[in-house]
């Protein structure tokens, strides 16, 4: 008891007495409440409840931890500030309390100090590896910001929406983390500091609409692409079959049917196919950010000599712009984030369903409906499905009274196409963003394929379509060559 009594007089009362300020009042009270709320958050994780509401998770991951240590600073802070105005009025000795690690009581009081610090460290670290882990999460990444809706949307239904976005956009190591981290606060400024409608322009700089594809900045396809995809080994062959769709009655549907030369290098190193032509020894000069214009390209021959191609208008001289070495983003530039065309799109939703081929005139009035002018999401999902209803209701009353499901179905298809691929409040549109992967719907291989791009002399860069593919079937009604191969009955 004597110990306890000592220690109550000695150290906890100055404490008690120093403690009683405002500042450290408050910061005990925000510790406090945010540590408590973390906890309790964490437990409710642990038991397997989770929310998908992106500002919760910036709540207790980021604001919450904040608070925690901006109470445990509040504390400390309040208390010497206290302290040297008691000192100044004299109220109390300039050594107050007295430290002496001799006395077996200020020795208790430090392992309570001790304890409370690692108590508190425990908790801090917790808070700042559940904070950082949720900052490099697609929901975060994706859906806390509003500005990125186009990119998420397009991102959760690619081939690569299991890959977290840090894994292409950031990479490893302290450095890139920083930079990422330091880009993503400018953009929360310009997003935060964007002029609201009808206010004067403000002097700080906004985000640009629609938000510019980052392909500039993205680092090498060695580091992205190739921790997945080894596109050096043979790979052969690759059979491709698209369906479409005929603006008539009965919606007509053809395929085309492609095998695509993907090469690589076979067992002798000797090069093939697209992959083994163009990795690795390819370089060029583009003049745009988008990579679309490049008039001028540089092959390392296998003897190592080295051979330009340039466009007609260049009249041998070398182009200013961005000059690098050919990799897997020159043309799988939005593989994780694909904008289709409104063509592309509905003959893929006819083929899954999702837009019903039953009902007639649907291809050429589905194609009409997307591309009409909507000046927001809000308005393209009232007025699709409700358009497309009236069509069939005024045009076509014997198939609206039969199929009225499919039409209902069917116009939930085209909203979910529109909303995955056009976004007007970001001015993003059908086309906004090229995608080079072959030469239908945008340039593609034709940026460099194009018959323009000789040599010295007078070689050209081949525009051989069997280099990269062959055509088995160019939009016939159940090709022969998918009959023989069972994918389509006879």
């Amino acid at each position: 008891m004597p110990i306890l009594q000592k220690f109550l007089e000695h150290w906890v009362r100055p404490a008690l007495f120093f403690g009683n300020n405002p500042l450290s009042l408050a910061g005990g009270a925000i510790t406090t409440a945010s540590g408590v709320t973390m906890i309790g958050h964490w437990v409710v994780e642990l038991l397997g409840h989770r929310s998908d509401n992106p500002y919760l998770g910036i709540i207790f991951f980021l604001i919450l931890p904040a608070l925690f240590v901006l109470g445990l600073l509040l504390i400390p802070f309040g208390m010497l500030q206290r302290r040297k105005k008691l000192q100044k009025e004299g109220h109390i000795p300039a050594e107050f309390p007295k430290i002496d690690l001799n006395d077996r009581v200020f020795r208790h009081g430090i392992d309570i100090v001790l304890i409370a610090t690692i108590a508190n460290l425990l908790v801090v670290s917790i808070a700042s590896y559940r904070g950082a882990s949720y900052m490099d999460s697609p929901q975060f990444c994706g859906q806390s910001c509003h500005v990125m809706h186009p990119e998420y949307s397009a991102y959760q239904v690619s081939s690569h929406s299991h890959v977290d976005c840090v894994q292409c956009h950031i990479g490893e190591g302290a450095r890139s983390y920083f930079e990422a981290k330091l880009n993503g606060t400018k953009q929360l400024i310009e997003v935060s500091l964007r002029p609201v409608s009808g206010m004067a322009p403000r002097l700080i700089p906004t985000y640009p609409t629609p938000i510019p594809s980052p392909v500039m900045n993205l680092r090498p396809a060695r580091d992205i692409c190739e921790g997945c995809h080894t596109p050096a080994r043979f790979i052969g062959e690759k059979l491709l079959v698209k369906s479409s769709f005929a603006d008539d009655e009965t919606n007509t549907e053809t395929q085309s049917v492609v095998v695509l030369h993907l090469g690589g290098r076979d067992s002798l190193s000797n090069l093939h196919g697209i992959h083994g032509v163009h990795l690795g020894h390819i370089e060029y000069i583009t003049t745009d950010e988008t990579r679309t214009t490049i008039p001028w390209v540089q092959r390392r021959n296998a003897d190592g000599s080295e051979t330009v191609y340039a466009a007609a208008s260049l009249k041998g001289t070398e182009p200013q712009g961005e000059r690098r070495l050919m990799d897997c983003i020159d043309c799988h530039n939005r593989a994780a984030h694909t904008m289709q065309t409104a063509e592309d799109a509905l003959n893929r939703a006819m083929v899954e369903g999702a837009v019903s081929a039953e009902l007639p005139w649907i291809h050429k009035k589905s194609l009409e409906l997307l591309k009409a002018d909507y000046s927001t999401e809000t308005e393209a999902r009232e007025k699709i499905p409700a358009q497309l209803e009236a069509f069939y209701r005024t045009e076509h009353p014997d198939v609206f009274a039969a199929k009225a499901n499919l039409i209902k179905s069917s116009g939930d298809g085209l909203v979910y196409i529109f909303t995955h691929n056009a976004f007007p409040e970001m001015k993003l549109t059908w086309g906004t963003h090229p995608n080079h992967i072959g030469h239908v719907s945008y340039p593609g291989c034709f940026r460099c394929h194009d018959g323009d791009h000789t040599a010295k002399n007078g070689e050209a860069i081949t525009q051989d379509c069997a280099a990269c593919h062959n055509l088995l079937a160019v939009d016939e009604k159940k090709p022969k060559v998918l009959q023989d191969l069972g994918i389509v009955a006879p």
